[in-house]
């Protein structure tokens, strides 16, 4: 199977201040792989590097084989990358509908696009709260807001940076079935998080960063059997 996001040996720096350091992954279609490290370690970094909100000083990053990192943000989405920022950044002033479909697009041409029966289907609880604005959502109505309108851009790559950061446990518990569902059906996906023994039953492939260098990467058994790299890298 081939790679749909191929990042090779990306540098990347915030003025005179290096933050990456040949950082090398691969996603395989239809696959879920996650980004592991403690805070401040340069997750957010490689994530905004993909998406074009960083220009990357040395590497190169490949999306379905085309070179994108000199693209801008704008064109990359359009590419059919979606994400899910940390912090969820809705619009407040809009309700959760005009949320969703302010940037509906099937930018993968699915043949079952995402609709927004299907995101309501897959979130009760946005139908319920449909004509609610933004500000009146608790967090972990906000993150599965944040998703649902991710998902209505139809994207090739799903990507969540901090999916489930500050949410309630049962509402994480509604955040992880999601990203199962979404798994079942084939939906690319990396996540960023820092509950490992969930992303382990979840995702197919880890990529832990340390001070904006690789240090580890694997499949779900090889972490499974690596508690050692929990605790020294990821503060398990």
């Amino acid at each position: 199977m081939s790679a749909i996001l191929r990042v090779e040996n990306i540098e990347t720096a915030y003025g005179e201040s290096q933050v990456l350091f040949g950082v090398s992954f691969e996603i395989e279609a239809g696959k879920v792989a996650t980004l592991l490290g403690r805070n401040g370690m340069g997750k957010t970094t490689t994530v905004r590097s993909i998406l074009g909100l960083n220009r990357i000083k040395a590497g190169r990053i490949f999306f379905n084989g085309v070179q994108i990192d000199r693209l801008t943000a704008d064109q990359v989405a359009r590419m059919g990358v979606a994400i899910v920022p940390e912090g969820r950044q809705i619009f407040p002033n809009l309700s959760v509908k005009e949320n969703l479909i302010a940037f509906a697009a099937n930018r993968c041409a699915s043949k079952q696009p995402w609709t927004l029966d299907r995101v309501y289907a897959l979130f009760p609880r946005l139908q319920e709260r449909a004509h609610n604005m933004g500000n009146q959502l608790s967090g972990g109505e906000q993150q599965m807001l944040a998703i649902g309108r991710a998902l209505m851009t139809n994207p090739h790559l799903l990507i969540l940076d901090e999916a489930t950061e500050g949410l309630a446990p049962l509402v994480r518990e509604e955040i992880w079935r999601c990203l199962a569902e979404l798994r079942a059906m084939g939906q690319t996906t990396l996540i960023i998080d820092k509950y490992v023994q969930r992303l382990i039953e979840l995702a197919d492939q880890h990529t832990v960063i340390e001070r904006g260098k690789l240090v580890w990467s694997g499949d779900s058994e090889a972490l499974r059997q690596a508690p050692d790299i929990w605790h020294r890298y990821i503060g398990v």
